[in-house]
């Protein structure tokens, strides 16, 4: 049988990767000073509902439960977010930087860089308005692309800001109620026929040539200047972009994705101020901003570059037992070697020692130790380098200091 389309199986190779995605991210957040947290993977549906309306419901895993609970797989981490904040906001001091790594699940089609679950760096401030905090988010995705060997050659941060277009919207006398179906056309912008999205446009206003034109501005506009400003050196791995306005009609300020370079892959991350959202959800009016980051999308670009990682399976040391009369003392030995912290295997069965020589290349360990007659009787063993083939006689106290050090 093969995993459900759309899920993936985690092999030991595959989840080396994974690993060392997730290590990334949290060391990264951690340099910013965010905490990590985690919520339930099962939520009400009326918590997506709530935030996205109705539609949400046919691109979610849902069901009734035993309960008679209508419930879902979480497609976001943002709601679950906004209700534990909304739940003990007071036991917090303010701004919360917290974030989180996810997995979520969405019932929609499969193409390149997107599945129907995937993994997700979800990064948000809580409570403070001022442009700093956007700068402070932004500069943290930016920072997790370049700890992965990512440069400004590699990805680029296309920001906009919902406050301008909605400004230059009423100039152009489009209502508030009309503004969402313009910012649906033209989040799609670059995704559909221009005629698709000129008919679109035309079916809310007559300035369809004056919104396109601001679509494709390029100078920032008032909170932009003291965003980009902030960012300082980072700033070179952004622009402005007013195609960006990301479709979800929650979001109330800076809007901005990242997108690599050569244009061939889906947004690598996304994000934006998003200060109405935690009052509907949880029943707190405090302002907020947040991001995701994919893992699907990011393993793509890093495979596309070649900066996946070498596979390391941190094996330090494969014990040889040359005798098995001196199992019972080389059982001894590793256990001690692996109370040091160090880690070891050995062969459960008795087996020629050239075989057991083989299973430690295999394994890619990086010493073999070799527990044998006269070596131990001495109190020593042999100690073999098996990337650079070098043996030595030491002493087992000796073998145990030069392991603890790989």
């Amino acid at each position: 049988m093969n995993p459900l389309p759309g899920f993936r199986d985690f092999y030991p190779e595959a989840l080396a990767i994974r690993r060392y995605i997730f290590g990334k991210w949290r060391d990264v957040a951690r340099r910013y000073g965010f905490r990590e947290y985690d919520g339930p993977p099962l939520e009400p549906l009326e918590l997506y509902a709530l935030k996205s309306g109705d539609e949400i419901v046919t691109q979610l895993f849902n069901f009734i439960d035993k309960g008679d609970r209508a419930v879902a797989l979480r497609p976001e981490m943002t709601p679950t977010l906004a209700r534990m904040v909304g739940a003990h906001h007071r036991d917090y001091k303010k701004p919360i930087k917290w974030f989180a790594i996810p997995q979520l699940f969405r019932y929609e089609k499969q193409q390149r860089g997107r599945l129907r679950e995937h993994f997700q760096f979800n990064a948000d401030i809580i409570g403070e308005v001022d442009v700093s905090a956007d700068a402070e988010l932004i500069a943290l995705a930016i920072d997790s692309l370049r700890a992965f060997g990512l440069t400004e050659k590699d990805f680029v941060v296309r920001i906009s800001d919902r406050r301008a277009w909605q400004r230059h919207l009423a100039l152009l006398g489009i209502p508030e109620d009309k503004q969402g179906a313009v910012f649906q056309a033209v989040d799609k912008l670059e995704r559909e026929p221009l005629e698709k999205t000129n008919e679109k446009l035309a079916a809310v206003t007559t300035q369809v040539d004056n919104v396109l034109a601001f679509a494709n501005e390029k100078q920032p506009k008032d909170e932009l200047q003291q965003l980009l400003g902030k960012l300082g050196a980072l700033a070179e791995f952004c622009e402005v972009d007013f195609k960006i306005v990301r479709g979800l009609a929650y979001y109330t300020g800076v809007v901005w994705e990242i997108h690599d370079r050569k244009g061939g892959l889906r947004a690598v991350a996304g994000g934006g101020r998003y200060d109405g959202l935690i009052k509907l959800v949880g029943g707190v009016d405090l302002p907020a901003l947040g991001f995701g980051m994919g893992d699907v999308v990011l393993g793509e670009l890093l495979k596309d570059r070649g900066l996946t990682p070498e596979l390391d399976w941190e094996l330090d040391c494969y014990v040889v037992i040359a005798d098995e009369g001196l199992r019972a003392d080389a059982l001894k030995l590793i256990h001690q070697l692996r109370d040091a912290g160090i880690a070891v295997d050995y062969s459960l069965t008795p087996a020629k020692v050239g075989k057991q020589f083989q299973v430690a290349s295999a394994v890619d360990a990086r010493f073999a130790l070799v527990v044998g007659p006269d070596e131990w009787t001495a109190g020593e063993v042999k100690l073999k380098d098996l990337a650079l083939e070098k043996e030595e006689r030491v002493s087992v106290a000796r073998a145990k200091e030069i392991l603890g050090k790989t």
